[in-house]
């Protein structure tokens, strides 16, 4: 790994169930910063260990996360957001089935480009780990909005939301129980937390293995379907929702992938995205063909 990157002491107990009965899984080496996850023999989590010292974490979501310019990265909405907005509004659609209004939540909202959207219907707040990021978002809806930091060191009072989402953002955070936890209370009463990542599940992720691409430098946290909606669960949110692959159709993704076109050729890309979309529809309670999942639960 770089060597400005360090690693906390290895964990001896799973970070979702707290079972000491925890074992080697992978080492991920197909990376430029290598690290090995492990897997709790007792509710079959996956996670970083040793995990990423907390310092280190904040030099991976640097300017050069988002200009390509650095070992882990990430695209910069703000020069696509004319295309990404057609998954964001899709999304929208879908959450407004359940509640219409109220205070909404984007934990990760990176340069606030699903909050732009998200307020039109409802009164915006976001949680930015990224300084860079963050300080952006800030610009554009306040210092008293936008949140620089975790779920842990936020100023929200608990019950304030009707909506949290988490797109891409569970999977990064270290202790997750006790962000999902948070997120219960900063639920309000029939309150709607949506999660959108992988279902280490997934024959996708199955066969491949230490290959799968999910298992990226800046990713603690590795979920199946049943493992997540158990810890939500116990946590206390009464009705548990999951889409498999996500909460809309395949129509907003082709319209989203035209932001990396550059020639009609292009367009070809069109068959293995829907296709793609098509089999993740294929599943059976905890078998699905892919390992996309978003999950909708209730307060």
């Amino acid at each position: 790994m770089n060597a400005a990157y360090t690693f906390n002491p290895q964990l001896d107990m799973c970070p979702l169930c707290k079972s000491n009965y925890i074992s080697f899984l992978y080492a991920i080496v197909n990376r430029n910063t290598p690290f090995t996850v492990y897997k709790c023999d007792t509710c079959k989590f996956i996670f970083m260990n040793p995990p990423l010292s907390e310092d280190s974490e904040k030099l991976l979501y640097d300017e050069g996360y988002y200009t390509g310019n650095a070992l882990y990265t990430y695209y910069d909405e703000r020069n696509v957001e004319q295309y990404a907005q057609y998954v964001w509004n899709a999304r929208l659609k879908t959450i407004q089935k359940y509640v219409k209004t109220g205070n909404f939540l984007d934990v990760g909202c990176s340069f606030g480009g699903f909050l732009n959207a998200a307020s039109h219907y409802y009164s915006v707040y976001g949680i930015e780990l990224s300084q860079y990021s963050g300080k952006y978002a800030q610009q554009r809806f306040g210092k008293d909005v936008i949140h620089i930091g975790t779920l842990f060191d936020h100023p929200f009072p608990h019950g304030s939301f009707s909506v949290i989402t988490m797109i891409e953002v569970l999977e990064h955070i270290r202790n997750p129980y006790e962000a999902l936890t948070e997120c219960y209370r900063l639920c309000a009463h029939n309150g709607l937390l949506v999660i959108q990542t992988a279902n280490m599940d997934g024959l996708q992720a199955k066969l491949q293995r230490q290959n799968y691409g999910y298992f990226l430098p800046g990713h603690f946290s590795y979920f199946t379907r049943q493992n997540l909606i158990e810890t939500l669960a116990r946590i206390g949110f009464k009705k548990i929702k999951v889409f498999q692959p996500v909460d809309f159709g395949v129509l907003p993704k082709l319209l989203k992938s035209r932001m990396n076109f550059k020639t009609i050729k292009d367009y070809t890309s069109w068959v293995r995205i829907a296709g793609y979309h098509y089999l993740s529809k294929i599943h059976c309670n905890n078998f699905a063909l892919t390992s996309s999942m978003v999950v909708y639960a209730f307060k």
